[in-house]
């Protein structure tokens, strides 16, 4: 019975110095200081542009037929949102090429061909000073604009061979 006379003395002693420690916490953290700021946090969106190009095949031509052949090709555009743009195109390397009568070469022999923005083949794309661009505003996700090609008709004295040239495209945004 001493034993636990002894427990209960403990018991008790040690329930009051927890109340005790506890009471003296608390008041302790009621009378903590606190202070703060603020944190600034920015960014700048820049514009920026990327431009990609499908190319125009025309494949097999008979030009004894002594017609127009169409085809299309593409640019893809992406912007950020917002950005306005123009897509130029310069009358290529085919030699005295122009915008309106642009030359696709096979050796030295001519293929002579032109590039429209619309598929009744009356607006020439160039660029902007002779012929007109093709304009947008970026929407940040990629814009596809068809480009109409036509290898112009009465080129019945054309040789055969393989015929290209290369075009270069200007974003300017």
């Amino acid at each position: 019975m001493i034993i636990s006379a002894r427990t209960t003395r403990f018991s008790a002693l040690g329930i009051a110095t927890l109340l005790t420690a506890a009471t003296f916490g608390i008041a302790s953290m009621a009378s903590a200081a606190e202070t703060s700021s603020t944190m600034g946090v920015s960014a700048t969106v820049t514009s920026n542009c990327a431009v990609s190009t499908t190319p125009i095949a025309f494949g097999n031509i008979d030009v004894t037929t002594g017609t127009a052949v169409d085809n299309t090709g593409g640019i893809s555009v992406t912007c950020t949102n917002g950005t306005a743009w123009a897509a130029a195109a310069d009358a290529g390397l085919g030699v005295g090429g122009t915008i309106t009568t642009r030359k696709m070469t096979s050796g030295s022999d001519l293929l002579n061909y032109g590039l429209y923005t619309d598929s009744g083949h009356t607006t020439v794309w160039g660029d902007g000073t002779d012929g007109s661009t093709t304009t947008g505003t970026g929407t940040g996700t990629a814009q596809a604009t068809t480009i109409y090609g036509r290898v112009l008709a009465s080129q019945n004295a054309a040789p055969a061979g393989s015929y290209a040239d290369t075009v270069a495209v200007t974003l300017t945004y």
